[in-house]
């Protein structure tokens, strides 16, 4: 493994994701103007970069950013963090919002690897948590999962509307073989759980708290390998649960959840909608919670989204502690 972090002066890297390239920006930390060029991205291209990050000399790779394409980015996101080198990957969002602060109208592939590296060496954002293969791997299953999933509900409201005999026979067929591939796909899950240490010892810690379901678990697993490791706050924006002010002057706006990493925010957050709607019944501390919310005039969806920060919460601080949980309190009657 080659050592990028005992040398003298700081590099920045911009890197900007497609299907079939990977345009580099290297940016040293008193230039102007970094060093581009452009790989294949695949594991020879990834190779290319890390041999020029390491002829480098007397340099110190601070950072590489990449933007979150949802899936283009991982070989090279896993192979610079396999080397020990810090990979944040941001929102494109807020990259574009970057390029237009310092008056950067243009776009193309090799600008934008300039304007990441740029932000990169500006702004500094936190290192991503990268997930291993495995974890990868459980991610490919869990969106197979609901891919499956998708298509049955569909081909069970065709099948509602269908009049023709012909037509219903052949969406009943479709209709087994998607849910006895779904069958299939969960075995593979409880395979790819069952074959990890650390994912079986995790779940078992978050199947232990009332509401959060065996689809809840693994999605967090999957989706969040942050979980544990950052603040309560930063996993609620990650996720897309937490409140924004908009105020100015004044004037008080009214708070919004928005925002969050794309890939996570729509497969865990409406899995956690649907865990809090189930914690309010049958986990004390959450009905407790959003009993005390209702009662002091919030309305029922306000209510429920905090109810989804909570428990999310819990999940994040067993996981940072690894202990089973246990109710803080039984309700009083």
């Amino acid at each position: 493994m080659t050592n990028y972090s005992n040398r003298d002066g700081k590099v920045h890297v911009g890197i900007d994701v497609s299907k079939r390239t990977l345009d580099v920006c290297i940016l040293r930390e008193d230039a102007l103007k970094g060093e581009s060029f452009v790989v294949t991205n695949d594991q020879e291209g990834v190779e290319e970069i890390l041999s020029r990050l390491a002829e480098k000399p007397g340099a110190s790779v601070e950072l590489v950013v990449m933007e979150a394409t949802g899936r283009y980015e991982r070989l090279a996101a896993t192979m610079l963090a396999a080397s020990s080198i810090s990979v944040a990957i941001v929102n494109p969002r807020q990259a574009r919002d970057f390029a237009k602060a310092i008056g950067q109208l243009a776009k193309t592939d090799k600008i934008d690897a300039q304007i990441l590296s740029r932000f990169a060496r500006a702004v500094e954002p936190k290192a991503s948590v990268i997930p291993d293969e495995q974890a990868i791997a459980l991610q490919g299953i869990l969106a197979r999962r609901r891919q499956l999933i998708e298509m049955l509900v569909s081909e069970g409201n065709r099948l509602k509307m269908t009049s023709l005999k012909a037509l219903a026979k052949r969406i009943r067929a479709h209709v087994q073989w998607l849910e006895k591939e779904i069958e299939r796909v969960d075995g593979d899950l409880d395979r790819a759980i069952e074959d990890n240490a650390a994912f079986k010892a995790n779940e078992a810690l978050l199947r232990s708290v009332p509401g959060v379901s065996r689809v809840l678990s693994r999605t967090l697993l999957a989706e969040l390998p942050e979980l544990g490791t950052i603040s309560h706050r930063r996993l609620c924006a990650l996720v897309g649960v937490a409140p924004f002010n908009r105020d100015s002057g004044r004037g008080r706006g009214k708070r919004e959840v928005w925002g969050g990493r794309a890939p996570v925010r729509a497969p865990v957050r409406a899995t956690l909608y649907m865990a809090a709607l189930v914690a309010t019944r049958h986990n004390p501390h959450i009905k407790e919670f959003y009993g005390r919310l209702l009662d002091a005039g919030k309305p029922k969806k306000v209510a429920l989204v905090a109810c989804m920060r909570k428990l999310l919460s819990i999940p994040g601080a067993l996981m940072r502690d690894g202990a089973i949980w246990r109710c803080p309190h039984a309700l009083t009657p």
